[in-house]
């Protein structure tokens, strides 16, 4: 006998047949011996529609009153989920978020959970009954101590689902959907995409970061956090579905069930280089012609940044190790000619940070160069993701930076690691490919080249509540009025865009020359794979598959599970096509 937390979207009890089919999927399940509590979101479309109505009362209603409202949606779902489970003669008992003891913090519309408190959920087991609990929603001590309906935003239900789970201690969290589980990329724009067995945490938090909808990351983040088995299923067939694994998992904390620590690791990779190469000819191919030269010479790249256009050229840079730096310089002086303005250096070190969905958490990069800069360490390139953020640093200022970074984020010995060896061995190099349309990138030119620039960018956007994905420092540094400059570009949400003006244009005064640019429209597409780190020349295979398209590569930026390539907003698709036929990801 096991204790089960399933899951139901919207589509999924979207009618009252789908309702009825639920009840008896559950009915089965219960019949096998299973504990069960099954968490609903509201049926179809009615969020949607609950929306469009506050709307029409008033363009801007208040945040307080729209939980109220939302929150009725899928109370709906859990009555009529519970009465069709009665009818199956299966004893069933309905709860809304409040009763079932899912308790946020006090920020209406997007509140996080602190705690579940699961005595009543438990007692209704332990009788015997099928716990139906209302996703997306909670509880928290308003004003005077008055209890406040509360919604968790976007992907709430399977964030309810994942926290109860956690909370709960289930034998496994099964998330129900209308695809078959998790697929290799979108089936709408790649009908050849595949279904994955499984897929790691940290992978599934990349993909859902980068637009994969089948799982939001805040539930992944749970599951990650505290080692929830995890399954992605098909509502319609007895399929398995997709697993998602995870390295471990840690004990609920006081500091709150998704407030705890976002960063749980950092590691000083030394003895680094970086090889600069400015003025490169903007064409498709150019990237893929460079990594594929450096791979046949068998050199191994780790970061690789992209940026700055400057007319019909771009600057590229990437980081090696130092005993390489030699024969790569070789290498792209042949590729390039004798004039390729290349600068090279050595002596340097990779501080990296590592945790679930740091760039969800606009403080957290802030964090990290703040304390950098206050210890006058300078970043020579940053390189980010939802599971990293990696800066390259002087390798004398190393142990300093680790040490720096440990007590930013109270991080124990056991948790810091020296020179780690490439991990992902025996893991597909490319696991998943994603596009995002919803883009935009911005560009903050002639940012003084002194510690704490990039701290104060990040932390002008963070408390504005802002989270950047892609940031990229430019490697070319000039001269100015006000000294050496650089520039910072990033990508954020397009909708952002305004506020992120807002945000910046007291800190552009203050720099003087400084000016915020707005790139073209843009796709970003990205493949993810636990086996890169230990694979040698995937990011010149997925440059090779653009250039064979014909598609010009605005900006790159990798980590250690995932390349990201910006190109043009019209060639997303068919850069998502080539990227994951390049993989060879689509059905046997």
């Amino acid at each position: 006998m096991a204790l089960l937390v399933q899951k139901y979207g919207g589509t999924s009890v979207g009618s009252v047949e789908r309702l009825q089919a639920v009840a008896k999927r559950v009915a089965a399940c219960r019949n096998e011996g299973h504990d069960l509590v099954v968490v609903v979101s509201a049926m179809g479309h009615t969020t949607d529609e609950l929306t469009a109505l506050a709307r029409a009362i008033s363009p801007d209603p208040p945040q307080r009153e729209m939980d109220m409202l939302l929150a009725t949606g899928e109370q709906v779902s859990i009555a009529l989920l519970s009465m069709a489970l009665q009818a199956e003669g299966v004893p069933a008992v309905s709860m809304t978020g409040p009763q079932v003891g899912i308790v946020t913090e006090s920020a209406h519309g997007r509140a996080r959970i602190l705690e579940v408190r699961t005595e009543r959920v438990r007692r209704r087991l332990q009788e015997g009954q099928v716990v139906v609990v209302a996703g997306f929603q909670g509880t928290t001590a308003g004003s005077g101590g008055t209890q406040e309906i509360t919604t968790l935003g976007r992907g709430g239900s399977d964030t309810s689902a994942v926290a109860l789970a956690a909370a709960l201690g289930a034998d496994a969290c099964e998330i129900y959907t209308d695809v078959p589980g998790v697929l290799s990329t979108d089936p709408r724009q790649v009908p050849e995409a595949q279904l994955m067995e499984q897929v790691s945490c940290d992978e599934m938090l990349e993909l859902a970061s980068l637009g994969a909808a089948v799982l939001h990351p805040r539930a992944v983040e749970i599951a990650r956090n505290y080692g929830v088995p995890l399954v992605v299923r098909s509502s319609w067939t007895d399929e398995p579905g997709t697993r998602l694994f995870s390295s471990g998992g840690r004990r609920i904390g006081s500091e709150g069930l998704e407030l705890g620590k976002p960063v749980d690791g950092a590691e000083l990779l030394e003895h680094q280089a970086v090889l600069a190469l400015a003025h490169v000819p903007d064409q498709p191919g150019i990237a893929a012609r460079l990594f594929e030269a450096l791979s046949a010479a068998g050199l191994s790249v780790d970061l690789i940044v992209q940026a700055t256009h400057e007319g019909h050229t771009n600057d590229i840079a990437f980081t090696l190790e130092e005993t390489d730096l030699q024969a790569a310089e070789a290498v792209c002086r042949e590729l390039l000619g004798q004039n390729c303005q290349l600068q090279a250096e050595a002596h340097l070190a990779k501080l990296s940070i590592s945790g679930a969905g740091i760039m969800g958490r606009p403080g957290v990069a802030a964090r990290l160069f703040e304390n950098l800069g206050r210890g006058g360490i300078s970043l020579r390139m940053i390189a980010t993701s939802e599971v990293k953020v990696s800066c390259l640093i002087q390798g004398d200022q190393g142990e300093k930076a680790l040490r720096t970074a440990a007590q930013a984020f109270e991080l124990e010995d056991h948790q810091l690691r020296h020179n780690p060896k490439p991990s992902g061995a025996g893991e597909p190099e490319v696991r998943g490919v994603a596009l995002d349309n919803d883009q935009a990138q911005l560009t903050v030119t002639d940012v003084p080249d002194r510690p704490g620039s990039a701290a104060a960018l990040c932390r002008a956007l963070a408390e504005a509540g802002l989270s950047l994905d892609t940031i990229v420092q430019s490697e070319r540094r000039r001269e100015s009025s006000g000294g050496p400059c650089r520039d910072i570009a990033f990508t954020l949400p397009r909708d952002d865009r305004s506020r992120a003006r807002a945000a910046l244009a007291p800190l552009l005064k203050q720099w003087g020359n400084a000016q915020l640019q707005e790139g073209i429209a843009i796709a970003r597409v990205s493949a993810v794979g636990a086996g890169m780190p230990s694979t040698a020349g995937t990011a010149a295979r997925m440059f090779r598959s653009l250039a064979q398209e014909g598609i010009n590569i605005e900006m790159i930026a990798t980590s250690e599970i995932r390349i990201s390539c910006v190109v043009a907003e019209a060639d997303g698709v068919r850069a998502l096509q080539a990227v994951h036929q390049c993989f060879q990801l689509a059905k046997k």
